[in-house]
């Protein structure tokens, strides 16, 4: 049985790590709004005009707009394939199953590094010239491992009976899948391509492997960071980067955390009552 002393110290080891995880995130935020250039606590005033200032940076916007169009587009291509990986795994009976379900979670598996390197050999060798599409390959890599884990979860959690009687009804494959598997796994297919979007959006590590001359936002960011020059600009893209990744992951975790199988299966639990 546990007892007081034991719950006061998980509490706080709990806030303690909390402190330890978002303390930083919440000081870049300060920043952003720091009037000195020079990043001191506490800081002298607070201001908002590097707001518009870094709006105004053309190779900020044009750093915006890439990694805008390598999310999208990464997020489009894992939806596709890892949805299309996930009913294939799940339905289908075949040698090497297990094994292809492996292959398909590796990628993410691995640092970052070693798929940016192998990426890059692989242009390299083809002589495939970098562009917005060696990006998207890049993010695609592990984007779809993302969307896979999503679907192929919400299917297992799926009774198959649904479907049967959809067919049993006369219903054809496309219908079932249209009216029975499809708003089954509707809120698994938005919160993997919320979570793919989030992680392709400020990956680093690949996206310096694939992007040749190109800076995505993250890009731009390191490199600022790395000479030491317009911080205040970066303390604000910083804090638009936060915005734009939190805001997904939220909603994508409100999604998973039920939806529309959990009400099904409620619904089935109570007719068998």
């Amino acid at each position: 049985m546990e007892g007081p002393w034991l719950r006061f110290g998980l509490r706080v080891w709990a806030i303690a790590l909390l402190f330890f995880l978002f303390f930083p995130i919440a000081l870049v935020i300060i920043y952003a709004f720091n009037v000195s250039t020079i990043q001191s606590w506490p800081i002298p005033g607070i201001t908002l005009k590097w707001f518009p200032q870094t709006w105004q940076d053309p190779e900020v916007r044009r750093a915006l707009v890439l990694s805008l169009q390598a999310g999208l587009l990464a997020t489009a291509a894992a939806l596709l394939l890892g949805s299309m990986a996930a009913f294939a795994i799940h339905r289908f009976q075949f040698f090497g199953r297990e094994a292809i379900s492996f292959f398909f979670v590796l990628p993410l598996a691995l640092p970052g590094i070693i798929t940016g390197m192998a990426l890059n050999s692989f242009f390299a060798f083809n002589q495939v010239t970098f562009s917005l599409w060696t990006i998207v390959i890049g993010h695609a890599t592990f984007c779809i491992v993302i969307v896979y884990n999503n679907v192929l979860a919400r299917l297992r959690r799926t009774s198959s009976s649904l479907i049967e009687a959809a067919m049993d009804l006369g219903a054809s494959g496309w219908q079932a899948f249209r009216d029975v598997t499809f708003p089954l796994i509707s809120t698994a297919l938005v919160a993997g391509a919320l979570l793919a979007f989030a992680l392709s959006f400020d990956e680093v590590i690949v996206t310096t492997f694939t992007a040749g001359a190109q800076n995505t936002l993250p890009l731009w960011i390191f490199g600022a960071i790395r000479l030491g020059q317009r911080l205040p600009e970066v303390n604000v893209v910083v804090f638009f980067v936060i915005l734009i990744t939190i805001i997904p992951v939220v909603v994508a975790s409100r999604l998973t955390g039920g939806g529309a199988a959990g009400r099904v299966e409620a619904v089935a639990a109570a007719e068998e009552v």
